[in-house]
């Protein structure tokens, strides 16, 4: 009983995050049609264009750029890694070392360190189509990371996506 109604929980959480195919509809649902000074208005300036044969501009946008810091995961010690420890004596601090950098972290009594904690960079970015007049012909997201809170999307969280 405990079982389901966690497995409710979690797929009721989960329909409630917002992925970057729903951003791209409602982008596009908002978006097409208008003025592309409109859309960089509100988002802030392209970070490139490229001009089209037929007049238009293809811009890529870059938006929502934030780090977000990850703690470090552990779990508990199994019977055998326990009276390993307790046989030799070993201390709690575990090194690891990985893409060339070296920390030391202190892992927590009876636990062992499964993931040390890291940075992620979080943003947005999107290819804005325009024709020769400045309106936006199509728009879609390429590049979208894991958004800041429950979101699957950073694109969504930046254009205000919900589902």
């Amino acid at each position: 009983m405990k079982r389901t109604m966690a497995m409710c929980l979690v797929a009721a959480g989960l329909a409630g995050c917002t992925t970057t195919e729903e951003a791209n509809q409602a982008m596009q649902g908002r978006w097409i049609g208008q003025p592309s000074d409109a859309f960089f208005s509100q988002y802030g300036p392209p970070a490139s264009e490229f001009p089209l044969n037929s007049g238009g501009t293809v811009y890529t946008w870059r938006g929502g750029e934030t780090m977000r810091n990850v703690p470090a995961q552990y779990r508990s010690m199994t019977k055998q890694e326990k009276e390993f420890a307790e046989k030799h004596r070993s201390p709690q601090t575990v090194i690891n070392i990985g893409g060339g950098n070296m920390s030391v972290d202190t892992a927590p009594p009876g636990q062992v360190l499964v993931a040390p904690a890291r940075s992620e960079e979080l943003g947005c970015e999107a290819q804005i189509s325009t024709n020769a007049g400045g309106i936006i012909t199509n728009i879609r997201t390429s590049r979208d990371t894991d958004g800041e809170g429950f979101s699957f999307s950073r694109c969504a969280e930046v254009f205000g996506v919900s589902s």
